[in-house]
C-alpha cells in the first residue's frame, strides 16, 4: 500500500509536470503562434516595400530617361543655335569684308576723281589766265591803235 501511494504520489506529481509542461507548450505555441503572425505581417509589409520600391525604380528610371532626353534635345537646341550664330558671324565677317572692299574703292575712286577735278581746275585756272593775258594784251592793243588812229587823224 504504501508503494501504492508513493506511485500516487508520483503520478501525481508527473501529473502536474505533465499539466506545467502542457501550459507552457501551449503558452509556447501561443508564443510561436504570435511570432508567426508577426512574420506573416513583416513579409507581407516586405513584399509590398518591395513592389513600392520596384515601382519607384521604374519611375525612377523613367524619369532619368526623360532628363537623358531632355538634356539631348538641349544640347541638340543649343548646337543648332551655335551653327546659326557661325554661320550667321561668317555671313556677317563675309558683308564687312565686301563693305571695307567697297569703301577701299571708294576712297580710291573719290581720290582718283579729287586728282582729276584739282587737275582740271588748275588746268581751268591756267586757261583762265592765259585767256585774261590775251584778253589784257589785246585791250592793249586796242588801246594802241585808238591811240594811233587818234594820233593820225
Amino acid at each position: 500500500q504504501e508503494e501504492k501511494k508513493q506511485l500516487a504520489l508520483k503520478v501525481e506529481e508527473l501529473e502536474r509536470k505533465l499539466e506545467t509542461t502542457n501550459a507552457q507548450n501551449i503558452e509556447f505555441l501561443q508564443v510561436i503562434a504570435k511570432r508567426e503572425e508577426s512574420i506573416h505581417q513583416c513579409q507581407l509589409r516586405l513584399e509590398e516595400k518591395s513592389r513600392e520600391c520596384s515601382s519607384l525604380a521604374r519611375q525612377l528610371e523613367m524619369a532619368i530617361e526623360d532628363a537623358k532626353r531632355q538634356v539631348e534635345q538641349a544640347r541638340e537646341r543649343a548646337t543648332s543655335r551655335e551653327r546659326a550664330a557661325q554661320s550667321k558671324m561668317l555671313d556677317l565677317e563675309t558683308q564687312l569684308s565686301r563693305n571695307k572692299t567697297e569703301l577701299n574703292q571708294l576712297r580710291r575712286s573719290k581720290d582718283d576723281a579729287e586728282r582729276r577735278y584739282e587737275s582740271r581746275l588748275q588746268d581751268l585756272k591756267d586757261r583762265l589766265e592765259q585767256s585774261e593775258s590775251t584778253n589784257r594784251s589785246m585791250q592793249n592793243y586796242v588801246q594802241f591803235l585808238k591811240s594811233s588812229y587818234a594820233n593820225v587823224f
